[in-house]
């Protein structure tokens, strides 16, 4: 029996996960997406894993640069996630925000919740999307303290520290 996709997609609704913007550079300009399939795969060596849709406009660049910074992104940071999901071209994109480099040459912004500065080792495609394995080169911290999370088809903040001890 098949799960059916709007099943699946209903079911991930409920699943929160951070936001980030995705980005690479290269001979072709900068580009980035607006993304929440990133995970961490391991610590030795420090690796990440980005999903990308194969029809996003940007995808062919991913895969020439071989480069990508993921941007995680803060509370205040909506309207830059709006931003990287819109049709807006790339380089009105990155009007938006402060952006620098680290170790690849990728795009930082500049106060994001982390910034993680990768080299895509291996490339996966598994249906509509591609899986990309990309070991961590630099870390770039800020000092803000909430994150931005995508939960139930909408926006919501997460930062606020809950006492886990128990009372008698």
């Amino acid at each position: 029996m098949m799960v059916e996709s709007t099943d699946f997609r209903n079911a991930m609704s409920l699943l929160t996960s951070a936001v980030s913007v995705v980005t690479t550079a290269g001979l072709s300009g900068r580009y980035g997406f607006t993304a929440s399939a990133v995970c961490s795969v391991t610590d030795t060596p420090p690796t990440l894993l980005v999903c990308m849709n194969q029809a996003a406009s940007s995808h062919v660049h991913f895969i020439e640069n071989k480069i990508l910074t993921v941007n995680v992104l803060g509370a205040h940071h909506q309207h830059i996630s709006k931003v990287f999901s819109s049709k807006m071209t790339p380089e009105e994109r990155f009007k938006h925000g402060v952006w620098s480099e680290l170790e690849t040459g990728a795009p930082v912004l500049e106060d994001a919740l982390v910034s993680f500065d990768c080299e895509i080792e291996q490339i996966q495609t598994v249906g509509t999307h591609t899986i990309f394995i990309c070991p961590i080169v630099a870390i770039q911290h800020s000092q803000h303290g909430q994150s931005l999370v995508y939960f139930n088809r909408g926006y919501h903040h997460v930062g606020c520290h809950v006492d886990q001890t128990e009372s008698a």
